[in-house]
């Protein structure tokens, strides 16, 4: 099985500006040896194996939660049997029907 998560880490009550505290839980992800994406609204991560993306989840988030009482976490799976490399092929797969 093939496992996309798309997610937000957004800590609650630092003001407008919250991507030195965003760039913590990024850094969690970006060493976490994924396949990933950075977009401007969250990180997409790629597995095969779901309980490695939850345990890269929770460091990310109490990586937050070390200098914040208060953080916000959008999840958002994608599970899909017979694929990988999804992150690459479904922009590819768009692209190519424009």
């Amino acid at each position: 099985m093939s496992y996309l998560a798309f997610v937000s880490i957004t800590p609650i009550g630092k003001g407008e500006s919250v991507s030195h505290e965003v760039a913590k839980a990024y850094k969690v992800i970006k060493e976490s040896g994924l396949n990933y994406q950075l977009t401007s609204m969250g990180t997409i991560m790629e597995s095969d194996n779901i309980e490695e993306i939850f345990q890269i989840l929770k460091e990310a988030i109490q990586t937050v939660e070390k200098d914040n009482n208060r953080v916000s976490v959008i999840i958002k799976l994608d599970c899909r049997k017979n694929f990988s490399n999804r992150i690459d092929k479904k922009i590819k797969s768009v692209i190519e029907k424009l």
